[in-house]
C-alpha cells in the first residue's frame, strides 16, 4: 500500500501544501511531481463538486510500481487557497515558480534517484516551462493543450454548441486580440465581467504570452505526449501539436480516454457525469505507458550517471 504524507513549503498565508506519496517498503526510488489543470482543479484532480481523483489514482498506482511522488494544491486553490495576496497581482509565472520550488523539494528529499515531471492539461505549460529551468529526467504532458490559451478561449466560441449572444462573440475577439498584445481592456460588457474582470487581465497577459508547442521545443529531456480521444475540453490536435514541437517526442493516443483520464464516451453528458465519479478505475492503457517511459528514462538516466 502507498504511504502518504502532507506536505509544505513556505510559512503562514504563503504556504503551499501537497501529498507525498512514497512507495511501501522502498529506501531508494525515482520520483514525480505531478502538477494539475486549470482553474480550481486540486490536488487529486478534482474541481469544486466534481470529484473523481484522477491524479490521486496516478499518484497511488506510480507508488504501486515504485515510484514517488508529490502533487499539490496551487495557489489559490484547496488548502492553498490563502497564498494569493491579491488577485491583481497573480501572473501565471507564479505557479512555474511554484513548481519549481516543489520539483526541487523532491530532488532534495532522502532516497530520490531521478526527478520527473508529470503535467495534465493546463499543468502541461507549467511542467514544460520548469523543465527549462530544472534537469529532470524526463516528462510526460497528459490531455496538454498544445495552443496559446487566447487561442484556445477563441476556439471554444466558435464551437457548435457555444451559448454565447454573437455580440458579444465579436466583443469577446476583441478583448482576446488586446490581452494577447498585452494591452488591458477598460470597457467591457457586463455578462463578461466573471471572464474578464479588470483584477485578472494581467494574469491572462502572462499566459496568453506562452505557446506551449514553441516552449516545447526549448526542451532538450526526454518528453512523453499522451491525449486522448474524448477530450472535449483539449482535442486531438492539441496533443498532436505538442507531439510536433520536435521530432523525438512520443507520442501516444488513447482511444476513449477524456480530460479526466477515465474511459468515456463521444456523448457530452455522459462524458462529462465521469467528472464525478471518483470509483471510476484510469483508461487502462495510461500506466502502463507512463510506467514502461518512467522506467526506460530512469534506465538511461542511471547509465548516464554512471559514465
Amino acid at each position: 500500500m502507498p504511504i502518504e504524507k502532507s506536505v509544505s513549503v513556505g510559512d503562514g498565508d504563503d504556504a503551499l501544501f501537497g501529498t507525498l506519496t512514497l512507495p511501501d517498503e522502498k529506501s531508494r526510488f525515482d520520483a514525480v511531481l505531478i502538477w494539475s489543470g486549470s482553474g480550481p482543479t486540486d490536488r487529486n484532480g478534482n474541481l469544486p463538486g466534481h470529484i473523481n481523483n484522477c491524479l490521486k489514482m496516478v499518484a497511488h498506482q506510480l507508488a504501486d510500481e515504485g515510484y514517488a511522488s508529490i502533487r499539490t494544491d496551487k495557489r489559490g486553490i484547496g488548502e492553498s487557497e490563502n497564498a494569493i495576496a491579491g488577485e491583481a497581482d497573480l501572473r501565471f509565472e507564479a505557479f512555474v515558480e511554484d513548481a519549481l520550488v516543489w520539483a526541487q523539494i523532491l530532488r532534495g528529499m532522502p532516497g530520490v534517484r531521478h526527478v520527473f515531471l508529470l503535467g495534465h492539461s493546463e499543468g502541461a505549460l507549467t511542467t514544460t516551462l520548469v523543465a527549462q529551468d530544472f534537469d529532470a529526467a524526463g516528462m510526460i504532458l497528459v490531455e496538454g493543450t498544445g495552443f496559446r490559451a487566447s487561442d484556445v478561449l477563441r476556439r471554444q466560441l466558435s464551437a457548435p454548441d457555444i451559448d454565447v449572444p454573437k455580440h458579444l462573440v465579436s466583443e469577446i475577439v476583441g478583448i482576446l486580440d488586446s490581452l494577447d498584445n498585452g494591452n488591458p481592456v477598460d470597457a467591457f460588457s457586463v455578462e463578461l465581467e466573471g471572464q474578464y474582470r479588470k483584477s485578472i487581465q494581467p494574469y491572462l497577459v502572462s499566459w496568453f504570452k506562452y505557446d506551449p508547442q514553441e516552449e516545447l521545443a526549448k526542451t532538450k529531456l526526454p518528453v512523453m505526449v499522451i491525449q486522448g480521444t474524448t477530450d472535449f475540453q483539449v482535442p486531438i490536435d492539441d496533443g498532436e501539436r505538442l507531439a510536433a514541437a520536435r521530432g523525438d517526442i512520443k507520442y501516444l493516443q488513447i482511444n476513449g480516454m477524456n480530460q479526466v483520464l477515465k474511459d468515456a464516451p463521444k456523448h457530452k453528458a455522459s462524458n462529462y457525469a465521469t467528472y464525478g465519479k471518483p470509483l471510476l478505475k484510469l483508461a487502462v492503457p495510461l500506466m502502463p505507458a507512463i510506467i514502461e517511459f518512467l522506467d526506460e528514462q530512469a534506465r538511461s538516466a542511471s547509465v548516464a550517471n554512471d559514465r
